[in-house]
């Protein structure tokens, strides 16, 4: 009894241990991981909408509904591009038109905090000097470009390579059982991290489109514009839906001379978010995550101190992938149960559909 205790023990401690050094490890190798990780998520999607071309056109061949979902996924990203670059034009315009009304609430803030107020948004840019953030901002500017360049580079050769990489994972495992087995696990990690993306964008889209018709209603200026910004930061949980709530309501109660408007956005921006996030995710979500909701805060804060603004992005789905190869070993299964909403992880591995055919496909 007590040698099953300390080996349980040593276990678990070895366990911790190699979680901070793959922590470590994750944290050095952020710059090569991070635009791998992107490339693979972008893979999937575009791989899933591929599947859905095909039920929908199962005459047409699986190259054409790749390359399909490569140009449609293509045209979608370019256009959001150019309109939220079209958009920042007149957003930064309105913004300059609305420095006297900063300016007076600058005054009233501080006499309300009985502080010091700067004489006007000039003086506080000129005590900043704005100039000396040039540099750090082109060189970010440069370093997001040559990573998206990255990303795309590395998901046309995951796209490429993914017949090979299905005949490598049939010779992988000589018993048909493992490759069953594996398969089988394969197949729900794939499946949980679409069906995490793709539930992502569908409520992105309506928290947006339902904004942007809030925002015309009360006549906040580039609609279109912050409609997106909410579109994107939506993928980061709990943080990007505060951020899309507040700061269009932040830009009204600086556009317009009265409280009102800034009110009714925020107010709106709130009920559209809590009912969606509240009542339309958990129906389409159902439990194909299986995740605590504070293990979802805590993978924020995790995965954002290790790799930024793209580990928050990625938080989620590399958290249910971690989960899920946790549950698969008796060592580490404990993790994967305090991980989990319900203490059963393998709940999100039985429904693998349609393993047989893809396994007689592969094989």
């Amino acid at each position: 009894m007590v040698a099953d205790r300390s080996t349980a023990i040593t276990r678990n401690a070895l366990v911790i241990v190699a979680v901070v050094l793959c922590g470590a490890a994750l944290r050095w190798l952020g710059d090569i991981l991070t635009p791998l990780l992107l490339a693979v998520f972008l893979a999937v999607m575009i791989d899933g909408l591929a599947r859905q071309i095909l039920r929908r056109l199962p005459h047409l061949p699986r190259g054409a509904a790749t390359g399909s979902a490569i140009l449609l996924s293509s045209l979608v990203f370019v256009a959001c591009v150019l309109v939220i670059a079209d958009q920042a034009g007149g957003f930064l315009q309105t913004l300059g038109d609305s420095t006297p009304k900063l300016d007076r609430l600058m005054r009233e803030s501080a006499q309300a905090m009985h502080i010091r107020s700067p004489a006007s948004v000039n003086e506080l840019l000129a005590k900043f000097n704005p100039a000396q953030f040039l540099g750090p901002i082109a060189s970010s500017l440069q370093g997001f470009l040559s990573g998206a360049i990255l990303v795309l580079v590395y998901v046309g050769f995951i796209i490429a390579s993914r017949h090979a990489g299905e005949r490598k994972v049939v010779r992988l495992f000589r018993s048909r059982d493992e490759r069953h087995e594996a398969l089988r696990i394969f197949l729900r990690i794939r499946d949980s991290i679409e069906s995490y993306l793709w539930i992502q964008t569908i409520t992105g889209a309506m928290i947006a489109v339902a904004s942007w018709l809030v925002m015309v209603a009360v006549g906040l200026s580039n609609p279109i514009f912050w409609a997106f910004l909410i579109f994107i930061v939506n993928y980061v949980p709990i943080f990007g839906a505060a951020a899309a709530i507040v700061l269009p309501a932040l830009f009204a109660v600086v556009q317009f001379d009265s409280w009102l408007q800034g009110g009714i956005i925020l107010g709106s921006l709130f009920v559209i978010t809590f009912v969606v996030g509240n009542i339309v995710l958990p129906r389409m979500q159902g439990d194909s995550l299986n995740m605590d909701p504070l293990v979802v805060l805590l993978s924020l804060a995790f995965w954002g101190a290790l790799w930024g603004l793209a580990g928050m992005f990625l938080s989620t789905p590399l958290t249910v992938l971690v989960m899920i190869i946790l549950a698969q070993f008796e060592g580490s299964r404990w993790i994967a149960i305090l991980l989990s909403r319900d203490g059963v992880p393998e709940a999100m591995l039985e429904a693998g559909h349609n393993v047989a055919h893809t396994f007689e496909r592969m094989g």
